[in-house]
């Protein structure tokens, strides 16, 4: 896929269902750290694409979503399987940190890169 969805109002619903793990950033315009994380959040997309699916909550739009998972700080990163969270990463954090969680979650396959293919030297 690696494309990131940018949740709008009646979005979550969707995301919760999802039969792949979910990363999604919950973020703000406002936010320098959500800013210099962004790259990073694109970069992953772009790799894991096809096996999990990415996306952003802005949470001055939809701050009952923020509520609801508890966000307190921002950026905050949640990984979601089947609606349930199995990583929660607060502040920044650069590519390789969050390509080794990513690829703890990540079920082998035989069309699966290397890991190491995956990392930034």
């Amino acid at each position: 896929m690696g494309k990131i969805m940018h949740v709008q109002q009646g979005d979550w619903e969707v995301l919760e269902s999802s039969t792949k793990p979910v990363l999604v950033d919950f973020w703000a315009e406002w936010c320098p750290p959500c800013r210099m994380l962004a790259p990073t959040f694109e970069k992953l997309a772009a790799t894991y694409g096809d096996e999990i699916n990415f996306a952003k909550v802005n949470v001055d739009e939809l701050p009952e979503v923020a509520c609801q998972y508890g966000i307190r700080s921002i950026p905050t990163l949640l990984l979601l399987r089947e609606g349930k969270v199995v990583e929660n990463l607060v502040g920044t954090r650069p590519y390789n940190d969050l390509a080794c969680v990513l690829d703890r979650h990540v079920k082998a396959t035989e069309n699966l890169r290397p890991t190491a293919s995956r990392l930034v030297n």
